[in-house]
């Protein structure tokens, strides 16, 4: 609604009242007081809602923060359990290294002793046997000498495992 100063309408020719132009101040004034308060209420519900979403969000960053000192934590733990094992594996495989060289050694001397190649004065076993015969009158005083292992010789093979080795 357009009025002027003056009181007058722009519908009508006639000045208002003195009375009615205070009344119509009124009406506007009252109508600002009320929309400076709508704003003012719907600023506060604004600031509200922000502050509430900042808190919101100092909360999750509260809860992120928590997670990860927490998983660093899990990190540390597991990167010290993985060096134990690393360091436990490398004593392990040091041990077999050596228990497999042993058992290479063993291997080689067991067959060596189990050849028949007639190293120690014996093409068989059975040659074994009749020089120790006690029906012979003649007995080989060095078939100790020549033939140490001569006690497993004919015998079952022997067979070395790592299972036989104890540090």
């Amino acid at each position: 609604m357009a009025t002027s100063r003056t009181g007058s309408s722009s519908s009508s020719t006639t000045p208002r009242s003195s009375s009615s132009v205070e009344e119509f101040q009124q009406v506007l004034n009252e109508r600002k007081r009320k929309r400076m308060a709508s704003n003012r209420e719907a600023a506060r519900r604004s600031r509200m809602r922000k502050q509430k979403q900042l808190d919101d969000l100092m909360g999750q960053v509260s809860q992120l923060a928590h997670e990860n000192n927490q998983i660093l934590v899990n990190i540390n733990i597991t990167t010290q359990i993985y060096l134990n094992i690393e360091a436990e594996n490398a004593v392990l495989r040091a041990q077999m290294a050596e228990l497999s060289t042993r058992l290479q050694s063993l291997n080689e001397i067991n067959d060596f002793i189990n050849s028949n190649n007639g190293v120690f004065g014996y093409d068989h076993p059975n040659n074994y046997e009749a020089a120790h015969d006690h029906h012979h009158h003649q007995v080989n005083d060095d078939t100790f000498m020549n033939n140490p292992w001569g006690c497993f010789y004919g015998k079952q093979p022997l067979i070395a495992s790592a299972d036989m080795i104890m540090y």
